[in-house]
C-alpha cells in the first residue's frame, strides 16, 4: 500500500475554485496508487456522493471534508480551515455544522467561525490549517510568526490538540520551503503534528490551463491580469506517494500520517443512508395495513368488491384484485408502505385543496396506485407491468412523480415542510452546468477578449452552433467563427458544475435531521432553503425523494373548467369527459395549437398522417416524436403499418404478444420488457433487471451476464440463429431510448382533455391558456390568432371590464357565444397581485380616480395602461390623449384634495392608425387581438406573388411559390442531421419551413436576426400536411406612411421581443 493519502483536494463542484470532476479525481488517485482520497471541497459536501460512487467502483478508500471560509469578526480578513470528518458520526455533525454556517450568512456568502463549527464538530472530525489561504499561513505571512501561533493555540482550545494538523505543501515556489520551515516550529512550539498535502485543485497536468481559466472568471479578470498571482508552476494536482516522500524529505513522518489518518478516518458514503418517517396510521394499525385498507377501498370503488370464488378468473375486476395483490406483497416485502402512504397523504391534500393533480411516469403502472387515487391510467385494463416500477431486484424506493397545477405547487410543497418540519424535509438541488453559450463567454472573458466580443461568440453558438466535434473528420462545429483556444476551453469546461439551483420540484423526507446526512443553504428565492445534493445524489445515498411538479396545462386545465362552471353553469369531471369522434377528427386536422403535448411543429406534422381514432392512439402519438424513436427509424415504420401501407410483420411469432398493439414496432420500455419474459421466460422481475441493464453504460459485465441468459432462455423457446441475434440487436437499440408506455399514458389523458375543451368550449380554453401563461410552445400572440381563426373574438384590456386575468363575457358574433376579454395582468410591468387590487377597487370614473384609489400605481404603469389602451372604451379617451394626461394625474393621490391637478387635459391630437394600434398592442400585452403584422403590408406581399398560409393546401405538390410571416419558432433537433424548421405565422394561419443546411449557411445572418421572413421555395404537400422547402430567404419589413422610420424600429423591436416569440 502506499505512504500517502490526499487529505486536501477540491473538485469542480468547489464551484471555480477546482477544475476536475469527482470521478477524475478518483482515476487520477488510483492511477498514483494512493491509499486513499479525501474530498474537500469549499464550504460543502457538494460533490461526495459522485466521488463516493467512482471510489467505490475503483476500490479506493474514501474520507470526506470541506475547505470553510471563516471569519472571526466583521473586521477580520477570512481564511481557509479544512474540516475532514473521523467516521460516520464526523460526517454528520460536519454536514450540520455547514448547514449553520451557511444558514447564518446569504446565498454563496456563509458565515463560518471556528468556534462554532468547534462546538458542532466537538472530537469527531480532523481539522487542518489550511494552505495559502489557510487560517495559519495568513497570520504568518500577515502578522508573523507570533501571531501565527496564537492562532494555532486557538486552534487547539477550541478542537483539541489531537485533532489539530499543520498543514504543509509545496507546490514549486521558492518560498515554499522557508515557509513550510516557519509553519514546522510554529507547530513544534506547540506540541501539534504536521501532515503533508498537495493543496489538489484538478486531477493531472492537462487540467492545468483549464484550472487557470477558472480562477480567472472567478476574480472576473483576464489570464493576463492574474499572472502575477499564479503558482510559477502547474503543481496543484494528484502526486505519488514517492514524489510527496521526496519533496518533504526533510520533515519526517509528514506524508506517512495521511495514510494513519486515513486508516482511522475513512468509511463508505453508505453508512449514512437515512430512511423514511414512521407514517403515523389511525387505529393502532401499522403501515402494511392501513396501505392495505386504503387500497382495497380504492380497487372496491375501482373495480367492484372482491370476487368471492375462483371461478370468476378471467374479468377484469379478478384480474385486478389479484393484480393489487400481488403488488401490495412486493410491497410488504421490500417495506415500502410508508412510501405509497406518504404520496398518497400529498395527493389527499391536493384534493381537499382542490389542486389539480396526478402522478405520472412508471407510477401508472401500479394498480395499487390506481386504487389509491395516485394516478388516473387503469394499470390493470391497459396491461402495464407493475415490475416497471416497482421488483424485488431494483435498489431503493420507485419515483412517483406527482404532477401539480403550476400555479399552487407552493401549496403543495408548503403543505410538506408543514407535515415533517423544515429539519426533516428539504428541497433538492438542481446543479446548473456550463452549457455551450455560458462556457464560450466565461472562457473568453478569461482570455481577455472584450465584453461584446464574448456575447456576439455565445449568441452563435446558441443559435444551433456546436462545441462537438464532427464524428467523422474531428474538425471542431464550423456554425460559428469563434477561436479555436476559446473552443478549446469551453469544450474542457462543458457540464462542469457552476453553481446550484433549486430543482423544480423534488423534495426529500428523513427519518433524522436532514442537515445531519447533507448540508442545507440558502436558495437564491427568499425564505427557501436547498440540499446541496441534486436528485440523482439524494436517490443514490438513499434519501427518498418525492418530485412535486409543477405543470402549466393542469392550472389552464382548472381554470377552464371554472370558466365553464362560472359562464355555462355546468361541472365538468375531466376523469369521465366521454370520448368524442369531433375531438379526433380535430386531432386528425393537426388543429392543436394549445393542446398539451401534440402543439408543436413535428407533432402537428405527424397527426394526420398517424389519424389518431381511439385513446390509444394518443399514447402512441405522445411516445412516438421523441428523439429515441425517430433515431431509432420506429416513427415511419409504425404509420406506414398504420395506413395499411406496409404489412405488419414479427422477427418470431412469439414477439406478437408484446408487439402486437404497436403494429410489430417496439415503442415502449414496458414491451422490452415483455419480449424478454415471452421469448426467453423471463420473469417479470429478470426482464425489469435487463431493461435497467441496456439502458445503462456502467454494467457491462452484469449486461453480458443477462445478455447469455436472453440467450439460454430464447433457445429453449426455439428462437434461435439470427432471429435471436437480430430480437437482441433490436431490445438493446430501443432500451437507450424507449418511452415508458405508462409516462405516455398519463399524458395522453392530459391531451384529451386540453383537445376535448379546445373543441367545445374554446372560449374558455384560450382564456385559461393566457391565464396561465407562460407554457406551452405558442406565444400569447399565437394563441389570440389560433383563437380568432376558429371565430372566437378576443377584446383588449379594459379597465373597469377586465378582470385580473382572461375572462369570458357575453358576445353573440364569437364561437359559443363567449368573447375572451384580456385581464389586466397581461399589461407588462402589471403584475396580478396589482392586476387584482386593480379588479377590487373599480369601476373607475377617470385616470385620476384610479391613481387616488390604486396608490401603488407609479407613472410608468399609468402610462404602459394607457399604451394598452385599456382606457379607452370605459372613459372614451384615445391612448394618445390617456398618454398626453398621465404625467398630469400621477400627481394626484388620496392624501390630495381630488380634481386641482392640473396639465392632464391634452391638445388635439391625431388618432393612431391601426398598424400603430397594433404595434402599441404587441409592445404593452405581447397580444394584437384586432391585427397580424402581415395583414399591414398583405397589398405588397400579394403584388409580389406571397401566399397566404390557408391558400397552401390547393398549391399543386411541387411547385415553388412565395410565402411570408412572422417567425414564431427556429427549431434544429438533434435528430435532423443540421436541418432547421422554421415556422412562420401570417394573419390566416401557421407555415412550415424546412431550410436545408446549405440554405442555412448561405442565409444564415437573415435567418437568425431577422424577425419575419419572405421564403422562396418548392411546396410539398402529402397525407394534409404541407411544407416549403427553402430556396431563398429575404427579411420582411413592415413598412408604413406615418413615421414610417420610427415604426419600422419599433415594429421590429416589438416582434423580436420574448413577449410576442
Amino acid at each position: 500500500m502506499s505512504d500517502y493519502a490526499e487529505l486536501h483536494c477540491r473538485s469542480n463542484f468547489s464551484f471555480l475554485f477546482g477544475a476536475s470532476h469527482p470521478e477524475q479525481l478518483v482515476e487520477a488517485a488510483i492511477k498514483m496508487q494512493l491509499s486513499a482520497l479525501a474530498l474537500t471541497d469549499r464550504n460543502g459536501l457538494y460533490g461526495v456522493v459522485r466521488f463516493a460512487q467512482a471510489a467505490r467502483a475503483l476500490g479506493l478508500p474514501t474520507l470526506f471534508g470541506a475547505e470553510l471560509l471563516c471569519t472571526e469578526n466583521k473586521n477580520s480578513s477570512q481564511a481557509d480551515i479544512v474540516i475532514i470528518a473521523d467516521g460516520p458520526s464526523g460526517y454528520a455533525r460536519l454536514s450540520h455544522a455547514i448547514t449553520l454556517g451557511q444558514l447564518a450568512g446569504a446565498k454563496s456568502a456563509p458565515v463560518f467561525t471556528t468556534e462554532k463549527i468547534a462546538d458542532v464538530v466537538a472530537d469527531s472530525c480532523w481539522v487542518l490549517t489550511g494552505a495559502s489561504t489557510g487560517l495559519i499561513t495568513q497570520a504568518l505571512e500577515q502578522h508573523g510568526p507570533e501571531i501565527a501561533g496564537r492562532r494555532l493555540q486557538q486552534l487547539i482550545n477550541e478542537f483539541g490538540r489531537d485533532r489539530v494538523l499543520v498543514e504543509l505543501w509545496d507546490h514549486g515556489d521558492p518560498l515554499d520551503s522557508v515557509r513550510n520551515d516557519a509553519l514546522v516550529q510554529i507547530a513544534m512550539r506547540h506540541d501539534v503534528q504536521c501532515i503533508a498535502t498537495n493543496d489538489v485543485a484538478y486531477a493531472s497536468l492537462r487540467e492545468h490551463r483549464l484550472a487557470v481559466a477558472l480562477a480567472a472568471v472567478r476574480q472576473r479578470a483576464s489570464l493576463d491580469e492574474i499572472d502575477l498571482q499564479l503558482p510559477p508552476a502547474p503543481s496543484a494536482y494528484i502526486r505519488s506517494s514517492a514524489e510527496q516522500l521526496r519533496r518533504f524529505a526533510r520533515y519526517p513522518g509528514v506524508v506517512e500520517l495521511t495514510t494513519e489518518i486515513a486508516k482511522s478516518s475513512a468509511f463508505d458514503l453508505s453508512l449514512v443512508a437515512p430512511k423514511l418517517p414512521p407514517f403515523i396510521c389511525p387505529n393502532g394499525l401499522d403501515e402494511i395495513s392501513y396501505l392495505r385498507l386504503l387500497a382495497e377501498q380504492g380497487a372496491t370503488r375501482r373495480y367492484g368488491s372482491r370476487p368471492i370464488t375462483q371461478l370468476e378468473d378471467l374479468s377484469l375486476r379478478s384480474k385486478a384484485w389479484r393484480t393489487i395483490d400481488h403488488e401490495l406483497e412486493i410491497i410488504e416485502k421490500l417495506n415500502f408502505a410508508g412510501y405509497f402512504l406518504v404520496v398518497w397523504d400529498i395527493v389527499q391534500f391536493c384534493e381537499r385543496s382542490n389542486i389539480f393533480c396526478q402522478g405520472r411516469g412508471s407510477a401508472a403502472n401500479s394498480a395499487v396506485c390506481f386504487a389509491l387515487d395516485i394516478t388516473k391510467a387503469d394499470a390493470v385494463s391497459l396491461g402495464l407491468l407493475f415490475e416497471r416500477f416497482l421488483s424485488t431486484e431494483r435498489d431503493g424506493p420507485p419515483d412517483i412523480d406527482i404532477d401539480i397545477e403550476s400555479g399552487r405547487r407552493e401549496e403543495v410543497i408548503q403543505y410538506v415542510f408543514n407535515r415533517y418540519d423544515r429539519h426533516h424535509a428539504a428541497q433538492v438541488a438542481n446543479v446548473i452546468t456550463y452549457r455551450s453559450r455560458s462556457a464560450i463567454r466565461d472562457m473568453a472573458r478569461a482570455l481577455g477578449f472584450a465584453p461584446g466580443q464574448q456575447d456576439a461568440w455565445s449568441k452563435q453558438v446558441g443559435v444551433f452552433g456546436s462545441l462537438a466535434s464532427d464524428s467523422k473528420t474531428g474538425e471542431i462545429n464550423t456554425g460559428h467563427e469563434i477561436p479555436a483556444q476559446v473552443i478549446e476551453l469551453a469544450r474542457q469546461v462543458l457540464d462542469a458544475p457552476r453553481h446550484l439551483g433549486v430543482h423544480s420540484g423534488g423534495m426529500v423526507i428523513c427519518d433524522r435531521p436532514i442537515s445531519e446526512v447533507c448540508p442545507v443553504e440558502w436558495a437564491r428565492i427568499k425564505d427557501r432553503s436547498v440540499l446541496q445534493w441534486d436528485k440523482d445524489d439524494c436517490a443514490a445515498i438513499g434519501l427518498v425523494k418525492f418530485d412535486l411538479l409543477g405543470l402549466g396545462m393542469l392550472s389552464a386545465l382548472h381554470n377552464a373548467v371554472d370558466l365553464i362552471a362560472e359562464f355555462r353553469g355546468k361541472k365538468i369531471d375531466l376523469a369521465t369527459i366521454p370520448q368524442d369522434d369531433d375531438v379526433y377528427a380535430m386531432l386528425c386536422r393537426a388543429d392543436t395549437v394549445g393542446v398539451f403535448q401534440i402543439e408543436s411543429r413535428a407533432q402537428m406534422a405527424t397527426l394526420p398522417r398517424l389519424k389518431p381514432r381511439r385513446f390509444y392512439d394518443l399514447v402512441v402519438e405522445v411516445a412516438l416524436i421523441r428523439p429515441g424513436p425517430i433515431q431509432g427509424g420506429s416513427v415511419h415504420p409504425y404509420i406506414r403499418r398504420r395506413n395499411g401501407e406496409e404489412p405488419v410483420t414479427y422477427l418470431h411469432p412469439l414477439l406478437e404478444n408484446s408487439l402486437g398493439k404497436t403494429l410489430g414496432v417496439p415503442l415502449f420500455q414496458e414491451q422490452l420488457m415483455q419480449m424478454a419474459i415471452d421469448v426467453a421466460g423471463f420473469t417479470a422481475t429478470q426482464a425489469d433487471e435487463l431493461r435497467q441493464a441496456m439502458g445503462s453504460k456502467r454494467s457491462h459485465m452484469r449486461m453480458q451476464k443477462l445478455r447469455q441468459r436472453l440467450y439460454d432462455g430464447m433457445s429453449q423457446h426455439g428462437v434461435i440463429g439470427s432471429v435471436a441475434d437480430e430480437i437482441f440487436e433490436k431490445m438493446q437499440a430501443f432500451a437507450n431510448y424507449g418511452f415508458p408506455e405508462s409516462h405516455s399514458v398519463s399524458f395522453a389523458y392530459l391531451v384529451y382533455a386540453s383537445s376535448w375543451i379546445k373543441y367545445h368550449e374554446p372560449a374558455s380554453f384560450y382564456a385559461a391558456l393566457l391565464n396561465a401563461q407562460p407554457m406551452g410552445f405558442w406565444s400569447p400572440h399565437s394563441l389570440v390568432q389560433d383563437a380568432r381563426r376558429h371565430g372566437v373574438v378576443v377584446h383588449s384590456p379594459d379597465l373597469n371590464v377586465s378582470k385580473a386575468g382572461a375572462t369570458l363575457e357575453p358576445c353573440h358574433e364569437s364561437t359559443g357565444g363567449f368573447a375572451v376579454r384580456l385581464g389586466i395582468s397581461s399589461v407588462r410591468g402589471i403584475g396580478y397581485e396589482l392586476a387584482q387590487a386593480i379588479e377590487i377597487a373599480r369601476p373607475f370614473t377617470n385616470m385620476e380616480d384610479l391613481v387616488r384609489r390604486v396608490p401603488q400605481l407609479n407613472l410608468s404603469q399609468i402610462e404602459t395602461l394607457a399604451t394598452a389602451g385599456v382606457y379607452t372604451q370605459c372613459f372614451d379617451i384615445s391612448r394618445r390623449d390617456a398618454l398626453w394626461s398621465a404625467g398630469a394625474v400621477i400627481q394626484s393621490r388620496p392624501d390630495r384634495l381630488a380634481g386641482v391637478t392640473t396639465g392632464s387635459q391634452s391638445p388635439q391630437l391625431p388618432g393612431m392608425q391601426p398598424i400603430e394600434e397594433s404595434i402599441c398592442d404587441l409592445w404593452a400585452t405581447g397580444v394584437s387581438p384586432e391585427g397580424h403584422p402581415t395583414q399591414f403590408v398583405r397589398s405588397q406581399l400579394t403584388k409580389l406573388g406571397v401566399l397566404t398560409a390557408i391558400e397552401l393546401p390547393n398549391v399543386e405538390n411541387g411547385s415553388r411559390i412565395f410565402v411570408g410571416g412572422v417567425v414564431t419558432h427556429r427549431q434544429r433537433p438533434s435528430t435532423a442531421r443540421g436541418v432547421t424548421f422554421i415556422s412562420l405565422e401570417d394573419e390566416t394561419g401557421l407555415i412550415n419551413v424546412i431550410v436545408s443546411q446549405g440554405c442555412w449557411k448561405h442565409f444564415r445572418n437573415i435567418a437568425i436576426n431577422a424577425s419575419a421572413l419572405v421564403i422562396r421555395g418548392r411546396i410539398e404537400s402529402a397525407h394534409g400536411v404541407v411544407n416549403i422547402i427553402a430556396e431563398h430567404l429575404s427579411e420582411l419589413k413592415i413598412h408604413v406612411q406615418h413615421n414610417s422610420q420610427q415604426l419600422v424600429e419599433n415594429y421590429d423591436k416589438v416582434l423580436t421581443s420574448r413577449d410576442f416569440r
